[in-house]
């Protein structure tokens, strides 16, 4: 099993040691043998704790109705065939920058959400923490704002957020519309200690 282990400084902020354990064993083959729940699967999400390949796979094994949501977390230069199929693809700061690489020649978040978009996904969501969120389509970037609380602990609050969005875009909601609801959900998981253990329920967060 994976272990994580997660340090949180006074301010909230958290820095985290990943052990893949057995999501590093997670095979191309596996994703392979899963070809019908992938075809059933109106929103299909991943991130990086598994192994590369086995993301591209997943990405092969997509039925052509089905929405892909990456968080590249860890970190690290994706091929283009999977980000021609991110819909978004989810970043946080240090994530933009290891993606765009020598590309980032700008601090300014709508840049960094303008310069992934022109490396092929379909769509880009820039999280921003307490400063909101960007999201970035053919049509433009918009912000998206934060809901202000008092942050006791940061751990898993990008966890939530991508699975709060990805849960509204399966049931029909826009990108712009499931990132607020998102936002939202991420703003409640900081302000309680813990990881899983912080993520609201859905009647906590309200209506959509």
């Amino acid at each position: 099993t994976g272990v994580a282990l997660i340090t949180v400084d006074p301010s909230g902020d958290n820095s985290i040691v990943v052990s893949p354990g057995a999501n590093g064993r997670l095979t191309p083959g596996n994703v392979g043998a899963a070809t019908s729940l992938f075809h059933a699967s109106r929103v299909v999400s991943a991130q990086l704790e598994i192994p590369l390949e086995t993301v591209v796979e997943v990405v092969r094994n997509l039925s052509p109705d089905s929405r892909f949501v990456l968080n590249p977390s860890p970190p690290r230069p994706l091929p283009t065939e999977v980000l021609a199929a991110c819909d978004p693809l989810i970043v946080n700061e240090h994530e933009a920058k290891v993606i765009l690489g020598d590309a980032c020649v700008s601090d300014v978040p709508e840049d960094w959400a303008r310069l992934l978009l022109a490396k092929g996904p379909r769509s880009v969501v820039v999280t921003l923490g307490a400063e909101g969120s960007l999201v970035a389509t053919s049509a433009g970037v918009s912000r998206v704002a934060s809901v202000k609380v008092d942050a006791v602990d940061t751990t898993g609050a990008g966890d939530a957020f991508t699975a709060a969005l990805a849960f509204r875009l399966g049931a029909g909601a826009p990108l712009e519309e499931a990132a607020s609801y998102a936002s939202r959900v991420g703003a409640v998981a900081v302000t309680r200690q813990g990881a899983q253990d912080s993520f609201p329920t859905a009647e906590e967060v309200g209506a959509p």
